[in-house]
């Protein structure tokens, strides 16, 4: 039996999209994530048949969990700006359809900025957008609304917007991604035992925990409410070691599939050994070396 939470990383999908699957396959992961497009790009990515039927046979035969798509950054559905939403909405629904194309539980992505505009203002935009887009894709990808770091105009900082959201959408494959580093930054204090509790007392409040599909697990460089995001590896940064063995042991936390996006210990993303260190917490296994931070 498969355990749980199944754990893995963000890999490259360079050289072909099935290459992500050998990709994860290397450094022990057992869900994954990619992205389908250059992330700060508009241009999408030309995924031939045969490249994606190897995706889905690969995935198979790794007997893998889980996969997922990480929508480029450029998508705003709160904008204002009718060209730039057309063109959010457009490259949501490219990146849903793709993950049926290769069979992808679903599809990530931040919701964006409404830029001055207020959140409520922009919460009916939001809705019609990500509307349109699911209901111009295959129902067998999830859309996966992930959380924000919290600052200036962005949306989706708080349990209570992501829920609002959802509510508008009113849509079962809208879905939640939470991400560790960006909670924190936002003001969830996960780093300590009570912060950790309120935290997750909250999201089941506002949320509800069968709607947590996937977690982005990644430390923080900057301290509580800083509103920053930067990711740091596991165990060097202010969330630390001890706050993510409780967190990926959470009964209602340890149902998603948890992804790494950090820096990496040896600095060009995460690799089997930030991968084997959150098998090792899961486990409750001894813990392997881990490096000092280097910034």
């Amino acid at each position: 039996m498969a355990r749980t939470p199944s754990l893995g990383a963000h890999v490259s999908s360079a050289g072909g999209i099935d290459k992500a699957v050998d990709r994860a396959v290397d450094v022990g992961a057992e869900s994954f994530q990619i992205f389908g497009a250059a992330p700060q790009m508009w241009r999408r990515k030309h995924h031939p048949d045969e490249d994606t039927e190897s995706f889905r046979r690969k995935f198979k035969q790794a007997r893998l969990q889980s996969s997922f798509i990480h929508a480029v950054y450029l998508i705003n559905l709160a904008s204002p700006d009718d060209e730039l939403l057309r063109k959010s909405t457009d490259t949501l629904t490219a990146e849903l359809e793709l993950a049926s194309r290769i069979g992808a539980d679903g599809v990530i992505f931040h919701v964006g900025s409404h830029m001055g505009s207020g959140f409520e203002h922009a919460l009916p935009r939001i809705a019609a957008a990500m509307t349109e887009a699911l209901d111009r894709t295959p129902d067998d990808a999830l859309l996966l609304l992930e959380n924000n770091a919290g600052a200036g105009r962005s949306v989706g900082s708080t349990f209570s917007e992501l829920a609002a959201i959802m509510n508008a959408v009113d849509n079962p494959r809208v879905r939640i991604c939470l991400d560790t580093c960006h909670a924190h930054a936002a003001g969830y204090n996960v780093a300590t035992i009570a912060g950790l509790r309120e935290t997750v007392d909250e999201f089941q409040r506002e949320i509800g925990a069968e709607m947590l599909s996937a977690i982005h697990a990644n430390d923080s460089k900057t301290e509580v409410g800083s509103g920053r995001d930067r990711h740091e590896n596991i165990g060097q940064g202010t969330i630390g070691i001890k706050a993510f063995r409780r967190m990926v042991r959470s009964r209602v936390l340890r149902k998603a599939a948890w992804l790494l996006e950090v820096p990496g210990f040896e600095g060009d993303g995460p690799g089997k050994a930030d991968v084997d260190l959150l098998k090792s917490l899961r486990d409750d296994a001894d813990l392997p070396e881990v490096p000092a931070s280097t910034g």
